[in-house]
């Protein structure tokens, strides 16, 4: 959807039609949220899941609970935490964290690594991908409420206030995740680094 037609849509009008079991209306909604929602999923999903799955799981939840909403938050803050939780709740269903080996990765991602351990400054810009596939591959091996703290506060830059406004997490409940979720990666970037020098 456009921009402008976004801007222009009338969410609290189609809420209601919705509410009267307004099949249009459900579809407008869908059609208005689809956008948000499938951007978490593919920021918080590794790609090997179907986000189309997900989004529509979203969304069942969404029209499932639509009488809890009350309106206290924004509702697209609402339904971003019901993408979140749908996403956390996933991952740990998965909960499939092979262990991280140095033969796991790609020569490119084993140069960057070796780069980062070893404090190398320069390094190509082809290597950006290789980078962020190594990211990934770290974060996999995080818990899914780890994961999540660490994309929300460090690759997107989020504050502690809006990493608590889209989950519901308190400031010391952040706090204390990002801090976990940080050793947790240093201490398997060390381990990795012991595997490849033995």
């Amino acid at each position: 959807m456009p921009e402008s037609e976004a801007a222009d849509f009338d969410l609290a009008g189609c809420l209601e039609r919705v509410r009267t079991h307004d099949q249009d209306a459900a579809r407008a909604l869908v059609a208005h949220l689809y956008p948000l929602v499938i951007r978490i999923a593919r920021a918080r999903l590794p790609r090997r899941i179907s986000e189309e799955d997900i989004a529509q799981d979203v969304f069942l939840k969404m029209f499932a609970r639509l009488q809890q909403y009350q309106g206290a938050v924004p509702f697209t803050h609402w339904v971003s935490r019901i993408a979140l939780t749908t996403c956390i709740d996933h991952l740990r269903q998965q909960q499939r964290r092979p262990e991280f080996r140095w033969a796991d990765l790609s020569e490119n991602e084993a140069e960057v690594l070796d780069a980062v351990l070893t404090s190398e400054n320069e390094r190509a810009p082809d290597d950006a991908l290789a980078a962020r596939e190594l990211v990934h591959k770290l974060l996999e091996q995080l818990k899914p409420e780890d994961r999540l703290v660490i994309q929300l506060l460090d690759l997107e830059q989020k504050t502690i206030a809006e990493i608590g406004e889209i989950t519901g997490w308190n400031t010391s409940l952040i706090k204390v995740r990002a801090f976990r979720a940080r050793r947790k990666l240093r201490k398997a970037l060390e381990e990795l680094e012991k595997k490849e020098h033995t």
